[in-house]
């Protein structure tokens, strides 16, 4: 049973809401399909199945049905609309970046890759689109709830800034947030890697002498890098692009295991 299902007193009470509000709208509803009404929205939580019918009164020109209540309520997952996804989804092309994507946004990913692969970006958007309001419909329909993973990065500071801004969002725990920057730090459990954490909770840390020259050697690192030879620019480029390459695959695997995952449920 999942354990926001509501108890009998709440779906009494949702019974009663759902008249008030269908009364609010101008509209007369027999106690007894407020009551088949409240069965089939007893998976949801309280509160966001309130929330939704509120939504109602002020959205709906109408008369108050079942699938009004249940859009709104399953818009509340916190899975992105799918221009957000697609746009979550092209980030994941940079390999500097950390990306934090929902299952949903790499399967799509992962079935729009041949397209986006082959140039045709206009056929990809389509393609992941579909593919997406495809599995976002099955996970609602399953009452399945939004699953936020992360798929890091080569650049550390965009790490600390993808994962904090996740947190902000409600995307990921503070506390599983906390244990990625953990993760990702050299020694977290030292002043360093406090001072890392540090960005999510708000703690003063300051980083040890080694911790700013490592930190002073990867600034030099760069100022050399820009300062490389045309020859060596392009080299770069080349690893680059193989090791986005290999990001694009392992995401493509994580799809498929996904599926799989999917498909023995």
């Amino acid at each position: 049973m999942n354990t926001s299902e509501m108890n009998d007193a709440q779906a009494a009470g949702l019974a009663s809401a759902i008249i008030a509000t269908a009364e609010a709208m101008g509209q007369e509803m027999n106690p007894g399909t407020a009551a088949i009404m409240a069965e089939d929205l007893s998976a949801y939580p309280v509160p966001v199945v309130r929330a939704a019918l509120k939504a109602c009164r002020f959205e709906v020109r109408g008369k108050l049905v079942m699938a009004e209540v249940l859009q709104r309520v399953q818009t509340s997952d916190g899975r992105p609309g799918k221009d957000e996804a697609w746009a979550i989804a092209m980030t994941s092309n940079d390999e500097f970046e950390t990306v934090v994507l929902t299952d949903e946004i790499q399967l799509a990913l992962a079935a729009a890759k041949p397209v986006l692969d082959a140039g045709d970006k206009v056929g990809a958007r389509m393609a992941f689109i579909s593919a997406y309001e495809r599995l976002v419909g099955q996970a609602r329909e399953d009452n399945k709830q939004v699953n936020w993973h992360v798929s890091i990065g080569f650049d550390a500071n965009r790490r600390t800034q993808a994962i904090t801004k996740a947190v902000q969002m409600q995307r990921i725990p503070q506390d599983r947030g906390q244990l990625y920057l953990a993760d990702l730090s050299v020694a977290p459990v030292t002043e360093d890697g406090r001072a890392v954490v540090a960005l999510i909770t708000g703690e003063v840390a300051r980083p040890s002498p080694k911790l700013r020259e490592r930190l002073a050697a990867v600034k030099d690192s760069m100022l050399a890098m820009r300062k490389a030879s045309a020859e060596e620019k392009t080299e770069q480029r080349i690893l680059a692009a193989n090791e986005l390459a290999d990001r694009r695959a392992l995401l493509t695997r994580q799809a498929e295991q996904l599926e799989a995952r999917s498909a023995a449920q």
